[in-house]
Protein backbone atom coordinates (compact mmCIF):
# COMPACT_ATOMS: atom_id res chain seq x y z
CA UNK A 1 0.00 0.00 0.00
CA UNK A 2 2.80 2.35 0.89
CA UNK A 3 4.59 1.47 -2.37
CA UNK A 4 1.43 2.27 -4.35
CA UNK A 5 1.16 5.69 -2.74
CA UNK A 6 4.80 6.44 -3.63
CA UNK A 7 4.16 5.40 -7.22
CA UNK A 8 1.09 7.64 -7.47
CA UNK A 9 3.01 10.57 -5.96
CA UNK A 10 5.76 10.16 -8.55
CA UNK A 11 3.22 10.00 -11.36
CA UNK A 12 1.63 13.28 -10.24
CA UNK A 13 5.02 14.98 -9.85
CA UNK A 14 6.35 14.02 -13.28
CA UNK A 15 3.84 16.18 -15.31
CA UNK A 16 4.79 19.21 -13.21
CA UNK A 17 8.46 18.72 -14.02
CA UNK A 18 7.71 18.23 -17.66
CA UNK A 19 5.42 21.29 -17.68
CA UNK A 20 8.08 23.46 -16.10
CA UNK A 21 10.50 22.41 -18.80
CA UNK A 22 8.10 22.96 -21.67
CA UNK A 23 8.49 26.80 -21.78
CA UNK A 24 11.85 28.61 -21.82
CA UNK A 25 12.26 32.42 -21.74
CA UNK A 26 15.54 34.27 -22.19
CA UNK A 27 16.28 38.01 -22.25
CA UNK A 28 19.67 39.58 -23.01
CA UNK A 29 21.50 42.43 -24.77
CA UNK A 30 23.61 41.64 -27.82
CA UNK A 31 26.47 43.32 -25.96
CA UNK A 32 26.89 44.02 -22.26
CA UNK A 33 28.93 47.23 -22.48
CA UNK A 34 28.34 50.38 -24.55
CA UNK A 35 29.22 54.08 -24.60
CA UNK A 36 26.60 56.78 -24.04
CA UNK A 37 24.37 57.12 -27.12
CA UNK A 38 25.32 53.80 -28.69
CA UNK A 39 22.48 51.70 -30.07
CA UNK A 40 22.20 47.99 -29.26
CA UNK A 41 19.59 45.25 -29.44
CA UNK A 42 17.63 43.85 -26.52
CA UNK A 43 16.42 40.34 -27.39
CA UNK A 44 13.70 38.21 -25.77
CA UNK A 45 13.24 34.58 -26.85
CA UNK A 46 10.36 32.27 -25.99
CA UNK A 47 10.49 28.56 -26.76
CA UNK A 48 7.21 26.70 -26.25
CA UNK A 49 5.14 23.82 -27.58
CA UNK A 50 3.35 24.70 -30.80
CA UNK A 51 -0.07 24.01 -29.29
CA UNK A 52 0.48 26.09 -26.14
CA UNK A 53 -1.23 29.50 -26.14
CA UNK A 54 1.26 31.89 -24.51
CA UNK A 55 2.76 35.18 -25.65
CA UNK A 56 5.47 37.65 -24.67
CA UNK A 57 4.82 41.12 -23.21
CA UNK A 58 5.41 44.15 -25.44
CA UNK A 59 7.50 47.14 -24.25
CA UNK A 60 6.63 50.56 -25.66
CA UNK A 61 8.90 53.43 -24.56
CA UNK A 62 11.63 52.11 -22.30
CA UNK A 63 13.00 49.07 -20.52
CA UNK A 64 14.13 51.20 -17.58
CA UNK A 65 14.11 54.90 -16.92
CA UNK A 66 17.68 55.06 -18.22
CA UNK A 67 17.27 52.68 -21.20
CA UNK A 68 15.07 54.03 -24.02
CA UNK A 69 13.46 52.02 -26.80
CA UNK A 70 14.13 53.46 -30.25
CA UNK A 71 12.31 50.88 -32.33
CA UNK A 72 10.59 47.56 -31.90
CA UNK A 73 9.59 44.97 -31.26
CA UNK A 74 10.69 43.16 -34.39
CA UNK A 75 8.91 39.79 -34.11
CA UNK A 76 10.32 36.61 -35.59
CA UNK A 77 9.09 33.05 -35.15
CA UNK A 78 10.56 29.75 -36.29
CA UNK A 79 9.95 26.06 -35.75
CA UNK A 80 12.18 24.29 -33.23
CA UNK A 81 12.73 20.59 -32.69
CA UNK A 82 10.08 18.10 -31.54
CA UNK A 83 6.98 20.24 -32.11
CA UNK A 84 8.33 23.35 -30.38
CA UNK A 85 8.10 26.94 -31.66
CA UNK A 86 10.68 29.66 -31.01
CA UNK A 87 9.45 33.28 -30.86
CA UNK A 88 11.93 36.15 -30.80
CA UNK A 89 11.33 39.86 -30.00
CA UNK A 90 14.07 42.35 -30.89
CA UNK A 91 14.20 45.96 -29.62
CA UNK A 92 16.63 48.67 -30.69
CA UNK A 93 17.59 50.57 -27.50
CA UNK A 94 20.02 53.23 -26.30
CA UNK A 95 21.01 55.03 -23.11
CA UNK A 96 22.27 58.51 -22.34
CA UNK A 97 23.04 57.96 -18.65
CA UNK A 98 26.22 56.23 -17.61
CA UNK A 99 25.95 53.46 -15.05
CA UNK A 100 25.44 49.75 -14.48
CA UNK A 101 21.86 48.63 -15.04
CA UNK A 102 19.94 45.39 -14.66
CA UNK A 103 16.70 44.86 -16.52
CA UNK A 104 14.16 42.80 -14.50
CA UNK A 105 13.25 39.34 -15.75
CA UNK A 106 10.66 39.03 -18.48
CA UNK A 107 7.76 36.70 -17.78
CA UNK A 108 4.98 35.07 -19.75
CA UNK A 109 1.94 33.50 -18.14
CA UNK A 110 -0.76 31.01 -18.91
CA UNK A 111 -3.99 30.16 -17.14
CA UNK A 112 -4.43 26.62 -15.85
CA UNK A 113 -7.12 24.88 -13.85
CA UNK A 114 -5.14 25.47 -10.69
CA UNK A 115 -4.51 29.20 -11.44
CA UNK A 116 -2.04 31.38 -13.36
CA UNK A 117 1.38 29.95 -14.17
CA UNK A 118 4.30 32.26 -15.01
CA UNK A 119 7.61 31.58 -16.72
CA UNK A 120 10.51 33.98 -16.03
CA UNK A 121 13.75 34.83 -17.79
CA UNK A 122 17.00 35.85 -16.07
CA UNK A 123 18.11 39.45 -15.41
CA UNK A 124 19.71 41.29 -18.35
CA UNK A 125 22.78 43.37 -17.49
CA UNK A 126 24.12 46.47 -19.25
CA UNK A 127 26.98 48.84 -18.51
CA UNK A 128 26.84 52.33 -20.05
CA UNK A 129 30.17 54.17 -20.06
CA UNK A 130 31.14 57.79 -20.64
CA UNK A 131 33.43 58.67 -23.51
CA UNK A 132 36.85 59.43 -22.07
CA UNK A 133 38.53 62.54 -23.42
CA UNK A 134 42.30 62.47 -23.26
CA UNK A 135 43.57 65.72 -21.71
CA UNK A 136 46.09 67.72 -23.76
CA UNK A 137 49.78 67.54 -23.04
CA UNK A 138 50.39 70.30 -20.53
CA UNK A 139 53.93 69.34 -19.68
CA UNK A 140 55.41 72.36 -21.43
CA UNK A 141 53.03 74.86 -19.84
CA UNK A 142 49.94 76.74 -20.95
CA UNK A 143 50.26 79.59 -23.46
CA UNK A 144 47.87 82.25 -24.73
CA UNK A 145 46.30 81.86 -28.15
CA UNK A 146 48.39 83.57 -30.80
CA UNK A 147 46.45 86.24 -32.70
CA UNK A 148 46.32 86.06 -36.51
CA UNK A 149 49.11 87.86 -38.31
CA UNK A 150 47.77 90.95 -40.11
CA UNK A 151 49.27 91.36 -43.57
CA UNK A 152 48.81 94.81 -45.20
CA UNK A 153 46.77 94.96 -48.40
CA UNK A 154 48.58 95.55 -51.67
CA UNK A 155 47.49 97.67 -54.64
CA UNK A 156 46.95 94.53 -56.69
CA UNK A 157 44.33 93.37 -54.17
CA UNK A 158 42.53 96.73 -53.80
CA UNK A 159 42.33 97.91 -57.44
CA UNK A 160 40.12 95.03 -58.69
CA UNK A 161 37.57 95.77 -55.97
CA UNK A 162 37.55 99.48 -56.87
CA UNK A 163 37.02 98.68 -60.56
CA UNK A 164 34.26 96.22 -59.68
CA UNK A 165 32.45 98.84 -57.56
CA UNK A 166 32.78 101.41 -60.34
CA UNK A 167 31.34 98.93 -62.84
CA UNK A 168 28.33 98.30 -60.59
CA UNK A 169 27.70 102.06 -60.31
CA UNK A 170 27.82 102.45 -64.11
CA UNK A 171 25.44 99.52 -64.63
CA UNK A 172 22.96 100.96 -62.10
CA UNK A 173 23.14 104.41 -63.75
CA UNK A 174 22.55 103.00 -67.25
CA UNK A 175 19.66 100.86 -65.98
CA UNK A 176 17.97 103.87 -64.39
CA UNK A 177 18.34 105.87 -67.61
CA UNK A 178 16.82 103.08 -69.69
CA UNK A 179 13.89 102.66 -67.29
CA UNK A 180 13.17 106.40 -67.29
CA UNK A 181 13.31 106.49 -71.08
CA UNK A 182 10.80 103.70 -71.52
CA UNK A 183 8.55 105.02 -68.78
CA UNK A 184 7.99 108.30 -70.59
CA UNK A 185 4.38 108.13 -71.66
CA UNK A 186 3.41 110.57 -74.38
CA UNK A 187 0.93 113.09 -73.11
CA UNK A 188 -2.56 112.52 -74.39
CA UNK A 189 -3.60 115.39 -76.64
CA UNK A 190 -7.14 116.52 -76.31
CA UNK A 191 -8.90 115.98 -79.64
CA UNK A 192 -9.54 119.14 -81.58
CA UNK A 193 -13.05 120.38 -81.36
CA UNK A 194 -14.92 120.83 -84.63
CA UNK A 195 -15.30 124.35 -85.96
CA UNK A 196 -19.03 123.87 -86.43
CA UNK A 197 -21.44 124.19 -83.51
CA UNK A 198 -22.29 120.95 -81.73
CA UNK A 199 -25.98 121.09 -82.63
CA UNK A 200 -25.26 121.58 -86.34
CA UNK A 201 -23.17 118.40 -86.41
CA UNK A 202 -25.78 116.49 -84.40
CA UNK A 203 -28.69 117.56 -86.64
CA UNK A 204 -26.73 116.63 -89.77
CA UNK A 205 -25.85 113.19 -88.37
CA UNK A 206 -29.46 112.60 -87.32
CA UNK A 207 -30.66 113.48 -90.84
CA UNK A 208 -28.13 111.04 -92.33
CA UNK A 209 -29.29 108.33 -89.92
CA UNK A 210 -32.89 108.93 -90.89
CA UNK A 211 -32.04 108.63 -94.59
CA UNK A 212 -30.34 105.22 -94.05
CA UNK A 213 -33.64 103.69 -92.86
CA UNK A 214 -31.79 101.10 -90.76
CA UNK A 215 -34.60 99.92 -88.54
CA UNK A 216 -36.91 99.68 -91.53
CA UNK A 217 -34.38 97.19 -93.02
CA UNK A 218 -34.31 95.12 -89.84
CA UNK A 219 -30.98 96.57 -88.62
CA UNK A 220 -32.46 97.78 -85.34
CA UNK A 221 -29.34 97.24 -83.24
CA UNK A 222 -27.18 99.24 -85.68
CA UNK A 223 -29.82 101.98 -85.68
CA UNK A 224 -29.72 102.40 -81.91
CA UNK A 225 -25.92 102.17 -81.81
CA UNK A 226 -25.61 105.12 -84.21
CA UNK A 227 -28.40 107.07 -82.52
CA UNK A 228 -26.80 106.86 -79.06
CA UNK A 229 -23.35 107.53 -80.56
CA UNK A 230 -24.62 110.79 -82.08
CA UNK A 231 -26.00 111.89 -78.70
CA UNK A 232 -22.80 110.91 -76.86
CA UNK A 233 -20.66 112.84 -79.36
CA UNK A 234 -23.00 115.80 -78.96
CA UNK A 235 -22.53 115.71 -75.17
CA UNK A 236 -18.77 115.91 -75.65
CA UNK A 237 -18.90 118.70 -78.25
CA UNK A 238 -21.48 120.67 -76.26
CA UNK A 239 -20.58 120.05 -72.60
CA UNK A 240 -17.12 118.32 -72.71
CA UNK A 241 -18.60 115.18 -71.15
CA UNK A 242 -16.40 112.18 -72.11
CA UNK A 243 -19.50 110.13 -72.81
CA UNK A 244 -17.88 108.07 -75.58
CA UNK A 245 -15.58 106.46 -72.95
CA UNK A 246 -18.32 105.97 -70.34
CA UNK A 247 -21.13 103.55 -69.73
CA UNK A 248 -24.70 104.81 -69.62
CA UNK A 249 -24.84 104.96 -65.77
CA UNK A 250 -21.48 106.78 -65.69
CA UNK A 251 -22.66 109.28 -68.31
CA UNK A 252 -25.91 110.00 -66.50
CA UNK A 253 -24.06 110.35 -63.20
CA UNK A 254 -21.55 112.81 -64.70
CA UNK A 255 -24.33 114.89 -66.27
CA UNK A 256 -26.34 114.93 -63.04
CA UNK A 257 -23.35 115.97 -60.91
CA UNK A 258 -22.39 118.80 -63.28
CA UNK A 259 -26.00 120.10 -63.26
CA UNK A 260 -25.83 121.11 -66.93
CA UNK A 261 -29.31 119.89 -67.81
CA UNK A 262 -32.76 120.68 -66.60
CA UNK A 263 -34.97 117.89 -65.27
CA UNK A 264 -36.95 117.32 -68.47
CA UNK A 265 -33.76 117.38 -70.55
CA UNK A 266 -32.12 114.85 -68.23
CA UNK A 267 -35.14 112.54 -68.47
CA UNK A 268 -35.00 112.75 -72.28
CA UNK A 269 -31.30 111.84 -72.28
CA UNK A 270 -31.89 108.93 -69.91
CA UNK A 271 -34.70 107.58 -72.13
CA UNK A 272 -32.46 107.69 -75.23
CA UNK A 273 -29.41 106.01 -73.64
CA UNK A 274 -31.22 103.35 -71.61
CA UNK A 275 -33.48 102.50 -74.56
CA UNK A 276 -30.40 102.00 -76.71
CA UNK A 277 -28.83 99.71 -74.09
CA UNK A 278 -31.96 97.55 -73.98
CA UNK A 279 -31.75 96.95 -77.72
CA UNK A 280 -27.96 96.54 -77.91
CA UNK A 281 -27.35 94.41 -74.84
CA UNK A 282 -30.69 92.98 -73.64
CA UNK A 283 -31.86 91.92 -77.12
CA UNK A 284 -35.04 93.97 -76.81
CA UNK A 285 -37.09 94.28 -80.03
CA UNK A 286 -38.91 97.63 -80.03
CA UNK A 287 -42.00 98.47 -82.04
CA UNK A 288 -41.70 100.80 -85.07
CA UNK A 289 -43.43 103.53 -83.09
CA UNK A 290 -40.75 103.25 -80.38
CA UNK A 291 -37.99 103.63 -83.00
CA UNK A 292 -39.55 106.85 -84.28
CA UNK A 293 -40.15 108.09 -80.73
CA UNK A 294 -36.48 107.64 -79.78
CA UNK A 295 -35.44 109.56 -82.89
CA UNK A 296 -37.82 112.40 -81.96
CA UNK A 297 -36.42 112.40 -78.40
CA UNK A 298 -32.88 112.71 -79.75
CA UNK A 299 -33.86 115.57 -82.08
CA UNK A 300 -35.76 117.36 -79.31
CA UNK A 301 -32.88 116.90 -76.85
CA UNK A 302 -30.37 118.54 -79.22
CA UNK A 303 -32.81 121.32 -80.03
CA UNK A 304 -33.53 121.98 -76.33
CA UNK A 305 -29.87 122.08 -75.29
CA UNK A 306 -28.16 123.72 -78.28
CA UNK A 307 -26.35 127.04 -77.98
CA UNK A 308 -28.74 129.84 -78.87
CA UNK A 309 -27.92 131.42 -82.26
CA UNK A 310 -27.77 135.21 -82.09
CA UNK A 311 -29.20 137.06 -85.10
CA UNK A 312 -26.71 138.80 -87.43
CA UNK A 313 -27.54 142.48 -86.95
CA UNK A 314 -25.47 143.73 -89.91
CA UNK A 315 -27.09 141.24 -92.27
CA UNK A 316 -30.60 142.40 -91.31
CA UNK A 317 -29.93 146.17 -91.63
CA UNK A 318 -30.52 146.35 -95.44
CA UNK A 319 -33.84 144.60 -95.01
CA UNK A 320 -34.91 147.12 -92.40
CA UNK A 321 -33.91 150.00 -94.65
CA UNK A 322 -35.93 148.61 -97.55
CA UNK A 323 -38.97 148.25 -95.33
CA UNK A 324 -38.58 151.83 -94.09
CA UNK A 325 -38.23 153.07 -97.68
CA UNK A 326 -41.44 151.36 -98.65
Amino acid sequence: MRRLSHILLMLFAIPGVISSQEVTIKSFFDTSRIFIGDQIKYIITLEKPANLNISLPVYKDSLLKQIEIIKGPEVDSSAAEKGFVKIKHKYLVTSFDSGFYQVPPVYAEIKTDSGVKRYYSDYAWLEVMRVKITPPDTASGIFDIIEPVRIPLTAGEVIPWILFAALIVVVIWVTIKIIKRFRKVPQAHEPERPSEPAHVIAFRELENLKMLKLWQKGETKEYYSRLTEIIRQYLYNRYSVESMEMTTPETLDAVQKSAILEDDQYRMLRTILTGGDLVKFAKYYPEPSENELHFEHAWSFVKATMVPVLPDVNRNEPLKREEEAK
